[in-house]
């Protein structure tokens, strides 16, 4: 599949859950979150139809996020039926870590995940201070974080990554801390911009720190750091070396960077069944409405053609964008 402005289209994002059992200050509001009736949420039998039609038309990597989506039972099992799809090459997972040390008839989440066929983990991670990860994400659970990490180490998934949202009057002191942690684990580090997904608020000169001014305070410390225009994660991050360790470190502008979505290649999947062509903009399209009302798969292929059609040229955050959904409902 390709849209009007050239982007080729391999790789879905399904958001299996807008549920989570943290409440990240840039993600969710403070105030009770409405969260979707369960007859609203798309059954894994609608999700894997919606993938297998999909994968006819070249998706080709999956990554399954939430909400938290290890909080929904099941989700090792839908993995691996995921992963059995003729024409999926990789499939991911993206969550807080805080559940992947759970163990499970004496097998750990993570380890019953690289069974099921999931290749990569991406882990938030914005602090490895304890009382800042709790102001973060009203939650006391970076201990748990950490028994995760470990476990997806042990449990070897192909490719670790820990993504740190960059704010400011917090980030500045953890990203040392951050970039050794991850050289000690083998992990890949990203600094990720904040984004107005859920509120406009997060963008105010008190919070947002851009990943320009990121870099910066890394060579401050280490010196210059030598671009990797050549490395790439099947995704926005743009990659550097640290001197002297190699170790690589990324950095996710999208407000910053003017060519963020040049070689965008994905569409979102939302647990109560909207298709969206873009992150950065409202347009969603219904699928579970055409799902439950019995639409063949040729009527689901064009659909789904349809929405690529309509992908925009690139995001709106950089225009007074107002969102209509907050982040957990959307997908991380």
């Amino acid at each position: 599949m390709q849209d009007a402005f050239g982007h080729r289209i391999s790789y879905l994002r399904v958001s299996v859950t807008d549920r989570c059992n943290e409440r990240c200050r840039y993600c969710m509001p403070e105030e009770e979150q409405a969260w979707f009736p369960r007859e609203e949420v798309l059954g894994y039998d609608e999700m894997l139809r919606v993938l297998r039609v999909g994968a006819t038309l070249g998706i080709k990597k999956v990554r399954v996020t939430g909400g938290e989506p290890l909080t929904r039972p099941g989700v090792a099992e839908f993995c691996a039926d995921v992963a059995a799809i003729p024409g999926i090459e990789q499939v991911g997972i993206s969550t807080n870590g805080t559940l992947l040390g759970r163990l499970e008839d004496g097998e750990t989440m993570a380890a019953r995940l690289v069974k099921a066929g999931v290749g990569s983990a991406n882990i938030s991670l914005d602090s490895l201070d304890r009382e800042s990860y709790r102001r973060t994400t009203s939650r006391d659970l970076l201990p748990k974080v950490l028994e995760g990490i470990d476990a997806a180490i042990a449990a070897g998934f192909a490719s670790l990554r820990l993504n740190c949202v960059l704010m400011k009057h917090q980030t500045e002191a953890e990203m040392v801390p951050l970039i050794e942690y991850a050289r000690e684990k083998g992990a890949l580090l990203r600094f990720i911009e904040l984004m107005p997904v859920s509120t406009q608020e997060v963008l105010s000169e008190d919070n947002f720190l851009s990943a320009g001014s990121a870099l910066r305070l890394v060579e401050a410390h280490y010196g210059a750091l030598k671009p990797l225009p050549d490395f790439r994660t099947n995704g926005p991050a743009t990659y550097y070396e640290i001197p002297g360790s190699g170790q690589k470190v990324g950095f996710i502008g999208a407000m910053t960077n003017l060519h963020f979505c040049e070689a965008c290649n994905k569409l979102r999947l939302t647990s109560d069944g909207k298709l969206r062509p873009c992150l950065g903009s409202c347009l969603e399209f219904d699928l579970r409405e055409k799902l439950r009302a019995g639409c063949s798969d040729e009527e689901l292929a064009q659909l789904i053609h349809n929405v690529v059609a309509r992908k925009p040229k690139e995001h709106d955050f950089r225009h007074n964008y107002q969102p209509n959904r907050r982040m957990i409902a959307i997908g991380g």
